[in-house]
């Protein structure tokens, strides 16, 4: 939870360099270095369009104050059933119920270890 809130607060950029139409380099947080392109063409004063940047930033949120009116009505609904089975799993059951308390065991007419010859020594 406090990674998804570092993320979604913190204002970030992707840079992307690209070479005659190939990916070369990535870079968040920082510009992205060059393929040495644009260094041969300020040189030789010649115009070539290989290279290109791509920059997209994501701005993070400024304002956290998120109210359950805020929220549609089918949000409310799922928050409201979601706390209600969590908390519902930490109920403290102080008997543990005992499911054939009203089927007494069988009546046995025989011994059965006796009839089979089977004893605990």
């Amino acid at each position: 939870m406090a990674l998804f809130l570092l993320v979604s607060t913190t204002s970030w950029t992707v840079e992307k360099h690209y070479c005659m139409g190939r990916l070369m380099d990535i870079a968040i947080f920082q510009e992205a270095e060059g393929c040495g392109m644009q260094l041969l063409d300020a040189e030789e004063n010649i115009e070539m369009n290989c290279c290109s940047d791509e920059v997209t930033f994501v701005e993070g949120l400024d304002d956290l104050k998120i109210t359950f009116n805020d929220l549609s009505s089918d949000q409310q609904l799922f928050i409201a059933a979601y706390t209600h089975s969590y908390f519902g799993l930490f109920d403290v059951v102080l008997e543990q119920p005992v499911p054939n308390k009203d089927y007494p065991p069988p009546i046995l007419v025989r011994d059965i270890q006796v009839l089979d010859q089977v004893f605990i020594i």
